[in-house]
Formats: C-alpha cells, structure tokens, sequence
C-alpha cells in the first residue's frame, strides 16, 4: 500500500494496524496524521509499548498513560483505582484517537487490559471504548518480553480478542525508502520471507571476515543478544577512561520479596559506577527532568551535589539525580522501594534495548541469537549497509517466528484488498467522510482555528506564569493544606523524590511556611543531627557542596545507605 492510501484511511477514522519492513516510511506517515489531527484540534495520545520506543516519537509508555502499570490483567478494583487519579482519568475520557507504537512488544493480555480501561472510562462496549486505534509496528521484531517461556499465540497482540474486536484496516506500506542500498533491503526482506538465499548468506559472512581483518572503531554502538557480553562491554570501556570513578549505590526499603522483585526489574545496577565520558542511558522516565527510559548520552562532569551530569545525543545537560521504584498497597502506600541514579553504562546495549532506534553505524555480535526476530531486528537498526559490522552470526538470527510468517502473509493479502475497496471511493466523497471524522471527534475544519492550531504545534511551549499556576505553587498549597508527602506526591501524580524538591526550593523561598505535616520521624531527625556532627569533626573542605553543607553522599555512606537520598534530603531541611 502507497503511503498516500494509508494516510487517507487514517483521516477516514478507521481503526488501523500499520505496517511495514523497515525503511518503509511507518514512522514518518504517523507523525503526519498526528500532525493532522493536532491542526484539526483532535485530542490524540501518542504512546508506544517501550520507554524507548516512546522517545522516538515524543510520546509515553501505553502503560503509563492509561494506568495500565505493570499489570497484566485489570480487576474492577484497578479501574476504580485509576479513576481516582485525576490526571490519567482527564485524558482517558478526553481522547478521541489512540496511537500505540512498536505493537509488536506490547503483550497479548497488556492489549485486552488497554481495551477494558478505556470501555470503562469512555462507558463503551465498543473496542477500546469507540475512539480511532492505530497500532503501528512490524511483528518480525522482537515479541513482549516475558517472565514465563509462553507460546507466541499467547504473547503477540494480534491473538488477543481486542485486536479481533477493533475490526482493523491493515495498510501495509510497500514503498522502500531506503534507496541505493539494495543489499541490506535485499537482507532484511528474505529474512522476512522465510527463505534465505545462499547469495545473501555469502554477504553476511563476507561482513564477518571484513570485521575480523578491520575491527570496528571503539567509538561505534555494540549490540548484544546477550546482558552478560553487553556488561562485560561496558566494564571494559569505562576502565580504558583515565578519569576517576565516582561511586552511586542503590538503597532499598520495606518486603524483601518485593524488594528483589524490584531490583529484578530496575535496569539500574545495585552498584554504579561511572566516570568523566563514561557513555550511559536512562532507564527511568521523568519528563519534568527532561529525560524517559532509553535516552541516552554521555557523563560531562558531576554536579555540585555529586550527581553526574548528562549531556544527551540531543546536546541537552541534565543532572541525574538520584530517582526511585516502588511497590504500592491499595492504599497507594509504599511497601518497597528501591532507589538509585536512574543510569546505567551504554557503550554497549542489548538488541531487546536497541529496538525503534536508527543507527549511522553499529558492530553486532548475533552469534549467541535465541529468539526469532533477534537478528531482524538488530541488522535493521542500521540505516546503511556500509554502516553495519557484523562480529558474529548464527543461524537462529536467520529466522522468524512461524505464527509470524504465517500473519504477515495474511497481514499482505487484507492491506491489498482494503486498498482497492478504498480506491473505489470517489475524491468527493472522501472529502465528506473526512468532514464527518472531524466533527465526530470534536474537532475543527475553521481555516483560522486550524492555522492557530499550527502555528502553536510549531512553537516551543512558554509557561504564561500570570495566568498558570506553576507546578511549585500547586505543591505549596497542598503544603498549606497539611497534606503529608505520600499525599502530595499521589495528589500531583509525581514521585516523592520531584516533590521533595520543590519542598526544598518553596522552603528556600518562604521560610515562615508551616510545614510540621512532612517532617520526619523525630528519631530518623536524631539520628542525621547526630551524623552531621560527626562528619564535620573531620571533614575536609572537598566534604561541602557550593553552598557550605555536607555532601549527601557522604551522610548516605556513612548511614550504610539505611535511608534513602530522597529521606535525607527532607530530614536535612528539618535540621
């Protein structure tokens, strides 16, 4: 199907799983329909399966923007729950179009659970409670990552009964626009095909031997099917950085079981350690400190509080504090926590991390391949075949998932036959049917609205501080209101740590404010007092910050990491 095809399909308001091989344009042809909507003033949620795949395309996780969490299935309590929390139930009852990236990670049951939330906040029996579905992505990429070694028919999302009930248009893009670089389309498309040529076959080995003769430069990105190769990787390279280590452990609270649940699941390391130029990625998302899971970057130096210093790929600074997971009750009540630098080294990362990115270049170990899909998706992150080095292969990185093949083949046969239905309607009565998607979904066709809406689209975003309240005052009048920090945090939909912090700058700013509801436990306080008087018996003048206080990372050492960064920073400004 023609790009031009598919993106009138889009503004026809049908629901769509578009496709395609790598190179066919799927990204670009999502961000001019979201473009579209935006212009028409039609509210739409752009998110996609994976942290990263999220920053791709300026969106979030599915699993963040509809409360669907880490949850595989949703109870009657998870809805009632996530009602409560004002913001995810504004935009759950706002949204008239839903874009979900990278669907091929996005489990089976994480799907049904996406459809359930929203028939219950949009009050629908439709699928996924009546609003425009687009599920973008290529189900020869790697499938959800699973606790359990389960069946694909019980992992891929096109098996759920939700992806049966949204009646999707399939517009599987065939257009090619990677062009010039026939050997890498050639490639990619036979794996995807199930038969490998002997001719390709010879050029992925011919790519073994250059690599061999011409090891890759150190600066190149490396991919791994493997965390322990990625692992040894990374050690290897921050130790040939001649600058010194700085030293980042992570503390834990509450269950031990959910504790090492946690720990199990955070990709930040126990122990981290890192170094001036030392090449690192995020792996949490915190959108007011400018970062998500997967941005990457390197160390350019350590704030005056000892935390590092992140310039990204982007060129944007950001100083890594440090950041925490935690497990919750009904309540909303922490139960376990684990807290650390939201970081961990990138020189090398492994193919499950690598998916949705483009690479200029990256040298590629597939010899330890296990999964079908794997060496798909790692020989299609390059944009080029002279930019591919290739360390190692084995024949799993050759195949594809049968089920997979089997779906693509049918994937081919409904896009062909919806673009001749669709061809068969006439310019005008397009027009109309786009007309009347507009005006369903809220929307505008008025020229001047519609120019606004992009002249503001193309804008960068200015906070008007007369006539919007700033997220410090927001945090400020809960403080007034004698609202606790487990409050205040659950209440602004922010973690605990990011509220701290404000409490410190409104601190700073009004003194006399009563904030006796967030201070500390008077034995937690007691025992800081006590430590702080002990270190600056001894302490040095590299010991204090900028602002003559004792760097928290000493207190946190010398506590043996029983209180977290974040409880240190509250108990200090009661001190």
């Amino acid at each position: 199907m023609l790009q031009a095809t598919a993106l009138k399909i889009l503004k026809a308001g049908q629901n769509v799983f578009l496709t395609g091989s790598a190179g066919a344009g799927k990204t670009y042809l999502l961000n001019q329909y979201i473009a579209y909507l935006r212009e028409h003033g039609i509210t739409v949620a752009v998110t996609a399966s994976t942290g990263i795949a999220a920053t791709h395309i300026g969106g979030q996780t599915i699993h963040s923007w509809c409360g669907l969490g880490i949850k595989d299935f949703i109870t009657q309590q998870d809805l009632e729950k996530i009602a409560k929390r004002k913001p995810v139930r504004d935009r759950l009852q706002k949204v008239q179009v839903l874009v979900i990236d990278e669907i091929s990670m996005l489990s089976k049951d994480n799907l049904a659970g996406v459809n359930q939330i929203l028939q219950y906040f949009k009050q629908s029996n439709a699928a996924f409670g009546g609003i425009q579905v687009i599920f973008c992505g290529d189900f020869f990429q790697l499938p959800p990552v699973s606790k359990e070694r389960r069946p694909s028919f019980e992992r891929l999302a096109f098996m759920s009964p939700a992806w049966v009930e949204a009646q999707l248009q399939i517009c599987y893009l065939t257009e090619q626009f990677r062009a010039g670089d026939s050997d890498l389309i050639n490639v990619l498309n036979e794996i995807r095909s199930g038969d490998f040529s002997d001719s390709s076959q010879d050029l992925l080995w011919e790519k073994l031997e250059q690599s061999a003769e011409h090891p890759p430069d150190s600066s190149i990105i490396k991919l791994y099917t493997h965390n322990a190769d990625v692992d040894s990787v990374n050690a290897e390279a921050l130790k040939a950085l001649e600058a010194d280590k700085e030293f980042f452990y992570a503390t834990t609270t509450g269950d031990k079981t959910l504790v090492e649940t946690l720990r199990k699941s955070v990709l930040a390391p126990d122990d981290l350690v890192l170094k001036v130029g030392a090449n690192v990625m995020f792996v949490k998302n915190n959108y007011e400190a400018g970062y998500m899971n997967g941005t990457l970057g390197t160390v350019t130096g350590f704030s005056k509080d000892g935390w590092p210093l992140v310039t990204t790929f982007e060129d944007e600074q950001i100083e890594a504090k440090p950041a925490e997971w935690s497990v919750v009750n009904e309540f909303n009540q922490p139960v376990a926590s684990y807290a650390q630098v939201p970081l961990r080294l990138a020189w090398a990362i492994t193919v499950h991390k690598s998916q949705g990115m483009t690479l200029d270049a990256a040298a590629m170990d597939l010899s330890r391949t296990f999964e079908p899909g794997q060496g798909y998706v790692a020989l299609s992150r390059v944009k080029s075949w002279s930019g591919l080095k290739l360390l190692g292969c084995n024949q799993n990185a050759l195949l594809v998932d049968p089920l997979v093949l089997k779906a693509d083949a049918r994937f081919q046969e409904l896009s062909d036959e919806g673009e001749v239905a669709f061809g068969k309607i006439p310019d005008d009565q397009l027009n109309i049917i786009f007309d009347q998607f507009v005006f369903r979904t809220g929307g505008t066709s008025d020229p001047m609205q519609m120019e606004f809406n992009r002249q503001k689209a193309a804008q960068p975003i200015v906070v008007n501080k007369a006539s919007k309240v700033s997220t410090y005052d927001q945090t400020k009048v809960l403080i007034k209101a004698g609202k606790n920090l487990t409050e205040i945090a659950t209440a602004r939909e922010l973690s605990e740590g990011t509220i701290i912090t404000h409490i410190e700058k409104i601190i700073k700013e009004d003194p006399q404010l009563d904030c006796s509801a967030l201070r500390p436990d008077e034995s937690l306080i007691t025992i800081v007092y006590t430590t702080v008087e002990k270190l600056k018996q001894n302490a040095i003048e590299a010991d204090y910050d900028s602002d003559g206080r004792l760097k928290l990372g000493l207190i946190h050492r010398e506590l043996s990491g029983e209180l977290s960064y974040d409880t240190l920073k509250l108990i200090l400004l009661f001190i």
